[in-house]
């Protein structure tokens, strides 16, 4: 069985943010689970990822292969619902409020599975706006069609 198919990431120019909407194929639980622990996010779109905890102000490290590592904190958590974490940006080993990037996954129960939407913003604040929006469409382009992939046993 093929993952199921989903449009690409945006940009949005205006308000210097990326989002996508996406189907999966598999219950809110194991959505949640994908997106909030790290031994799932290290399968689909971290090489390494830790966090102390699943609250606001929990900290932690996600590594990306051939890109280094960037701090992350949580900001808030509605369980179930949606979590939104800082990332850090532009190579900064440290989170730094005005030199990184928020980003929310909201998870909604449909008929069939979970509707994922993720939006990120921020990158006003970057040294790069436009190159960061545009590598980070290519970015949440490519890893949630592989946490697709994941959650629907083709990974």
């Amino acid at each position: 069985m093929s993952p199921t198919q989903n449009p690409p990431a945006e940009i949005d120019n205006d308000v210097f943010s990326v989002s996508r909407t996406i189907t999966i194929a598999a219950p809110p639980e194991k959505v949640w689970a994908a997106v909030t622990e790290p031994e799932h996010i290290e399968r689909w779109h971290t090489s390494a990822a830790t966090l102390t905890a699943l609250e606001p102000g929990g900290t932690g490290e996600w590594t990306f292969e051939g890109y280094g590592t960037a701090p992350i904190r949580i900001e808030s958590v509605e369980p179930m619902r949606s979590v939104t974490y800082r990332w850090g940006s532009d190579g900064d080993t440290e989170l730094v409020d005005g030199r990184s990037t928020v980003f929310t996954f909201t998870l909604e129960a449909i008929e069939g599975g979970t509707r994922l939407h993720v939006h990120e913003t921020g990158f006003e604040m970057l040294k790069d706006p436009q190159g960061a929006l545009h590598s980070n469409q290519e970015g949440w382009t490519v890893q949630l069609d592989k946490l697709v992939a994941y959650l629907e046993g083709d990974a």
